[in-house]
């Protein structure tokens, strides 16, 4: 699934890693959504490694060109600084 706006195209790859019925991966896809940022999102429960790495620690934004991690708690003032848009 991706979020999508054409008003903040980044040359990068943003993913959320998530999973279904954590409240707070939902806040945090809602503040990429408000800030019209585009995002895939990645459920950490379909990749077992992945489960592993961040069962404990989801949401977590990640940004392919790097493999830099922004982890929860993180607001939209966060997420503009580590993205450096």
């Amino acid at each position: 699934m991706y979020g999508r706006s054409p008003m903040h195209k980044l040359n990068s790859e943003i993913i959320l890693y998530h999973t279904d019925g954590c409240h707070l991966c939902d806040i945090a896809q809602e503040q990429l959504q408000a800030l019209e940022l585009d995002f895939k999102l990645v459920d950490i429960c379909e990749d077992e490694e992945l489960a592993e790495k961040y069962g404990i620690r989801i949401p977590v934004l990640l940004k392919s060109t790097d493999a830099s991690e922004l982890g929860w708690p993180f607001d939209a003032d966060d997420v503009i600084k580590f993205l450096g848009v």
